[in-house]
């Protein structure tokens, strides 16, 4: 199959790539290269194409043959404040929205969409006495007091979390998590328009060679080491025992692959968690990183970011009996490979983004 990969000299798109491309499917890329995100262009052993995916005459002119669109062109992470929901919703909401026109304008009717466990918000618990409870927010004043777990909205009891499956109450809670989950509205338009399929891969905390380093929008893993490199502690919010998924890079592109060669149902998105289903601590990563890099201990310093949240975790069920995907990559081993990896640095922000 011919595949456009948007978004494909990133992080993620890179890798998803090389993946089709080791596969026999011929990948046409499309990036637009942003300062954030590059410090150079790299080089690939694809056929690359310089531009944006807000440009409809750009995108159209490279659908012609295209089978199906792995869209992974985005700003991503926390950023800094409401100053960014301008780039952010330009970048991934009406760059969605171009390549949808494209997309139809071409006939091409296969999709898939890289979206993000952000959707979810706070992750999915349990109540002793109430059963399953969507929490509040977590309040300031406890978050202050070292409280960190959310409460039961009824009773005020701690909450315990679970494994987070597809249906889940949908809860974006910063403005990255609102632009992935009207990524996945538009989608849900176009296929009922078209008769198009999509399938929205929800990614859990992505990390691994080339990830983005030493900017506001970076990810945790790639913070710890850029600070272990430096010769600092990383810094660990809250208690350390917020868990998360953390799922390799090289599984990422697996699952797109994966999801390439599957059809997905027409009319509407098919939201899969793409998880490794082994969660682990941001405390457990930070050591392990700081043991692999030979770095000083983690520093837990209490305190949280102003809407993040306590526990996500997924449930992968779903995409291991539709797509037969499973990661592969073990904690322990991704962690020391990645203590030493290369990582992205950006020509605008002195590190790197995606």
């Amino acid at each position: 199959m011919r595949i456009l990969v948007t978004g494909g000299a990133g992080f993620i798109g890179s890798a998803v790539a090389d993946a089709a491309a080791d596969r026999g499917h011929e990948v046409v890329l499309l990036d637009a290269f942003l300062p954030q995100a590059h410090g150079i262009e790299p080089r690939s052993r694809h056929r690359m194409v310089r531009g944006d995916v807000r440009e409809f005459d750009v995108v159209r002119g490279l659908l012609d043959g295209v089978d199906v669109v792995c869209h992974q062109a985005a700003m991503v992470g926390h950023g800094v404040d409401p100053s960014d929901m301008p780039d952010y919703a330009s970048h991934n909401d009406f760059g969605t929205a171009v390549l949808l026109a494209a997309m139809h304008d071409a006939g091409v009717r296969r999709l898939v969409l890289a979206s993000s466990m952000v959707v979810y918000g706070e992750g999915r618990y349990r109540c002793p006495r109430h059963a399953l409870v969507r929490p509040a927010p977590r309040r300031a004043d406890d978050i202050a007091a070292g409280q960190f777990e959310p409460r039961c909205t009824a009773c005020g009891t701690p909450l315990a979390p679970e494994l987070v499956p597809e249906d889940a109450a949908l809860d974006p809670r910063s403005t990255y998590a609102a632009t992935k989950l009207a990524q996945e509205h538009l989608a849900a338009a176009w296929a009922r328009q078209t008769g198009g399929g999509v399938w929205a891969l929800r990614y859990h905390n992505v990390y691994g060679p080339w990830m983005p380093s030493g900017t506001p929008y970076a990810g945790v893993a790639s913070l710890f080491r850029s600070a272990l490199h430096d010769g600092e502690a990383p810094v660990v919010l809250e208690d350390g025992r917020q868990r998360r998924d953390f799922v390799h890079v090289a599984d990422v592109a697996a699952a797109n692959v994966a999801a390439v060669e599957t059809e997905p149902p027409t009319g509407g998105p098919d939201a899969l968690n793409i998880c490794s289903g082994r969660p682990h601590t941001i405390g457990e990563l930070a050591v392990e990183l700081a043991r692999a890099c030979g770095g000083p201990a983690p520093r837990v310093v209490g305190g949280a970011r102003p809407n993040d949240v306590r526990h996500i975790v997924a449930d992968p069920a779903k995409a291991a009996r539709v797509l037969g995907f499973r990661a592969s990559v073990d904690f322990a081993e991704g962690v020391e490979a990645f203590a030493n990896a290369p990582l992205r640095h950006s020509a605008a922000v002195g590190g790197g983004e995606r």
